[in-house]
């Protein structure tokens, strides 16, 4: 079982006999298909089923030559319409199978983020057609299966806008370091020890969620799971078709940076407002879009 399965809307499948089931039936009524040629007697081919607006379960096998579909594995996906991250991505193939990760140097996260690539399907496409598979922009979605809702921190109008320029101005100087410039490295590791005193001190006084508007950070063994916290900036409520669960889609703004997470209602908790924030474990998958 996907462990991630819950998160759009089959919390209630437990057993491997009904997610077999599950499957099978989903596969049947599915609406898109993909194939792709990859040896004279087979083909790879990805069977998608859309169980509400831009959430659903892929399936990727092989047919063979009697066009008998043979699925090897299956994900849950969210697919999202907002442009999370333009900076360079690179895309790399899995070891166990036909899956693919991207990694985007992002600034205002500063680390390297590692998504699970959503359409695999599409860049091995362009990879055997010879077209380029340059990424000009990547949308970000996660799924959850636990989260909480934070209140939000009160902020001036002038508290907020000087927040924006002094995150540019950060973004600015990571950008600087990473091109070799040491005078903002220096000042980079100044503003952290800062940073670092500042927090130290505030700590002992107030709670850490108070001190911390939002964070990005990786969470467990697995490089594309890390634990959020960021403001909900729009809250959608989607009912799968097949189990009637609630899923709530909720766009976050977190380090500066736009993307959504799934979650099924019953996982979390507190209501989700736009304005309050959401903090919880995520796997985070991006749909890259590619230039031409």
């Amino acid at each position: 079982m996907h462990k991630y399965l819950r998160s759009v809307g089959f919390g209630k499948y437990q057993k491997k006999k009904e997610i077999v089931q599950l499957l099978d039936e989903l596969e049947r009524t599915a609406d898109e298909r993909k194939r792709i040629q990859i040896e004279s007697d087979s083909n790879l081919c990805e069977v998608r089923a859309e169980l509400a607006p831009n959430i659903g379960i892929a399936m990727v096998g092989e047919t063979d030559e009697n066009d008998i579909f043979r699925r090897e594995y299956y994900y849950p996906y969210m697919i999202a319409n907002d442009i999370s991250s333009e900076v360079d991505c690179n895309i790399q193939r899995h070891t166990e199978k036909e899956t693919f990760g991207g990694l985007l140097d992002e600034p205002r996260v500063g680390i390297s983020l590692i998504f699970y690539l959503d359409n695999g399907f599409e860049y091995l496409e362009r990879k055997m057609d010879h077209v380029s598979q340059k990424v000009k922009a990547v949308k970000l979605t996660g799924l959850s299966i636990e989260g909480k809702i934070l209140l939000p921190l009160h902020k001036t109008r002038k508290q907020i806008e000087k927040a924006q320029v002094a995150a540019k101005d950060r973004s600015s100087l990571m950008e600087a370091a990473r091109n070799g410039d040491e005078d903002a490295m220096e000042t980079l590791t100044i503003e952290d020890i800062d940073m670092y005193s500042q927090i130290s001190r505030r700590v002992m006084k107030e709670d850490i969620y108070s001190i911390v508007d939002s964070s990005f950070m990786p969470s467990g063994i697995e490089c594309d799971q890390y634990t959020v916290i960021g403001e909900i900036l729009h809250v959608e409520e989607k009912i799968n078709k097949i189990s009637l669960e609630q899923v709530y889609d909720l766009k976050l703004n977190c380090n500066d940076m736009i993307f959504h997470v799934g979650i099924a209602k019953r996982d979390l908790l507190g209501e989700p407002i736009v304005g309050r924030r959401f903090k919880g474990q995520i796997w985070m998958q991006g749909f890259a879009v590619f230039e031409g």
